[in-house]
């Protein structure tokens, strides 16, 4: 069993168009795909923790407005 601190390691199955979307979003920001997935599990994380409040995760445009 791995420390605490150690990596764990993961095989995921996903089909091509997700791949191919990944790798997108991966190149556009200068990332490796296991980073956006990181990303993508605490932003994840945060909107479900918001719907255990009852509250709502949105995104505003460049006027603020939702």
């Amino acid at each position: 069993m791995p420390a605490d601190n150690e990596p764990i390691r993961l095989t995921l199955t996903m089909s091509p168009a997700l791949n191919a979307k990944l790798e997108q979003l991966a190149t556009a920001n200068c990332a490796t795909k296991a980073e956006i997935l990181r990303k993508a599990i605490v932003l994840y994380e945060l909107a479900y923790r918001a719907s255990l409040k009852d509250q709502r995760l949105g995104v505003f445009d460049e006027d603020e407005r939702l």
